[in-house]
Parts: C-alpha cells; sequence; structure tokens
C-alpha cells in the first residue's frame, strides 16, 4: 500500500536504499582465515579490500538516506520528524564512532579486516585488553547508529508512533527490519574482529592453551558475534529510552571528546612502543 498523498517513486526507493547498504558491507567481512580443502583454497569472505574498513563506515551510513527520503515522501509529520531525529543521531554518533575506529588502526597499523585479526594474531593479545575505552565508545554508537534502545528516539512509539516507518506495510515495512536487524550484526561483527581477534582463541600466543585450537575458528567468531546479540537484547529489556537532548548531549559532550582523548593515547602508547 502506497499512501495517497505520499511521493510514489521515493516512498518506493526509500526501504531499497537503507536494505542495500546493510547488505552490501557483508562483501568485505570475514568470518575466518583461509584454508585449504581437497587442494582447493577456500576464502571465507568474498573479498579482502586494503581499505575494508573504511568501505563498511562509508557504505553503513549510506542507509540514513533511506531514513530521512522515507519519512518525507511519506507525507507525514511523524514519519518526517522520525526521519530527522534519525538523521541528527547518526551524524551525531558517526564521529565518535570512527575515532573509536581510528584507535584500532593505529594499533593494527592497516585498514583489512583480515589485517587487523592477523595484528591481534602477532601482538599475541586482543584488541580489547590497549583498547577498552575505545570499545566502549564504539558499542555505545553502534548500539546508538542501530536505533537501538536507550537510543531508539526516531521510533520513539509513545511520541512517533513507528516513527520514520509509520505509513510502510508489507515488504517495504520488513526491508526495514530486515535493515535494523543486518546492522545490528555488522556492528557486531565490527566489534568482533576490531577489538576481539575475529575468529582467534583467547591468548592466542599462549601455548598451554593451544587445546582452544581445536574448536574451529568459524564457532569462535559466531560465538562472539551472538554474545554481543545476546547484549543488545539485554539493553532493550533493561534501559529505559533517553530524552533526545540526553541522546545529543551524551554523543557531542561526552564521547566526542573520550573519542579524541582515546586516539591520542593509543598514539602515543605506539609511539612509544616502537621508539
Amino acid at each position: 500500500l502506497v499512501p495517497g498523498r505520499a511521493e510514489r517513486f521515493v516512498f518506493m526507493l526509500a526501504p531499497i536504499l537503507i536494505f542495500a547498504p546493510a547488505i552490501l558491507v557483508w562483501a568485505v567481512i570475514p568470518f575466518g582465515e583461509s584454508f585449504t580443502l581437497g587442494g582447493v583454497e577456500i576464502q571465507p569472505f568474498l573479498a579482502d579490500i586494503n581499505i575494508a574498513v573504511l568501505f563498511v563506515l562509508a557504505v553503513s551510513t549510506i542507509g540514513v538516506y533511506g531514513i530521512i527520503l522515507g519519512g518525507w515522501a511519506s507525507n507525514n509529520k511523524f514519519s518526517l520528524m522520525g526521519g530527522l531525529r534519525s538523521a541528527a543521531q547518526m551524524v551525531s554518533y558517526e564521529v565518535p564512532m570512527g575515532f573509536a575506529v581510528v584507535s584500532v588502526l593505529l594499533m593494527a597499523g592497516t585498514l583489512s579486516l583480515v589485517g587487523i585479526v592477523e595484528a591481534q594474531r602477532d601482538f599475541g593479545l586482543w584488541f580489547i585488553f590497549p583498547g577498552i575505552l575505545g570499545f566502549g565508545i564504539y558499542f555505545v554508537c553502534g548500539v546508538a547508529e542501530t536505533n537501538r534502545n536507550p537510543f531508539d528516539l526516531p521510533e520513539a512509539e509513545a511520541e512517533l508512533v513507528a516513527g520514520f516507518h509509520t505509513e510502510y506495510s508489507g515488504m517495504k515495512f520488513a526491508f526495514f527490519y530486515l535493515a535494523e536487524y543486518a546492522n545490528m550484526l555488522v556492528v557486531s561483527s565490527l566489534a568482533v574482529i576490531l577489538f576481539f581477534g575475529g575468529w582467534l582463541r583467547p591468548f592466542p600466543n599462549v601455548e598451554f592453551l593451544a587445546f582452544l585450537d581445536l574448536i574451529p575458528a568459524f564457532f569462535w567468531y559466531f560465538g562472539k558475534v551472538l554474545a554481543f546479540i545476546f547484549v543488545y537484547i539485554w539493553f532493550r529489556g533493561t534501559f529505559p529510552r533517553y530524552r533526545f537532548d540526553q541522546l545529543m548531549q551524551i554523543g557531542w559532550k561526552w564521547l566526542l571528546p573520550l573519542s579524541l582523548a582515546n586516539v591520542a593515547l593509543v598514539a602515543l602508547g605506539v609511539l612509544l612502543l616502537k621508539g
């Protein structure tokens, strides 16, 4: 169904604009390291590009255009307000999230997601240990970027009915929800790769833990991702929704200065270790 007063073409385009980027980023997200089966090398990822981190961050932000256009094209004040809230929220939290990722890039020395996991193997520790502040900033921003509780202001039922997808139904409505859950998996997968060693076991260079290598890398990776999905669900049932002014204050007054300080500290630490 398309509302009579809606801009039909843009209304139909918006769900695709939000769903397509959420699926496209999986092209560069690795699920494990390459292995040989029957003399054939198998890579559990579509592409290992040397700018994978930039690709994921850039493509995932395209989805906000779908939200804004969907809210505007619906010709509904609640939908429009939800779209504007989402744009403000994503812009506010994209900046500290980017700086949190930069701290990992400084430690790894590469933009390749496979290279970041290999850097953690060479370092002998997951980056969560030297970069716990960056992880905290990244995950809070990730929850806000995916519009999940307690940051689900763009679709606050008590204020905006259903937010930017108030006028949507059927598969167009389903695309919005599929994109939201796909983005949750992307944020969780990136957290695992950047901070928790991807498919590596804990303390990968400690010999007396070598028996953990019997567990396939695939299970290590998806076990960590499922743990993050559990945290998402736990957040939804635990924390009350923030007001919009509180949401903006957390992003600009707290997370942004913290993320800048974190980048400076990590850069200093890397300089001292290499010097």
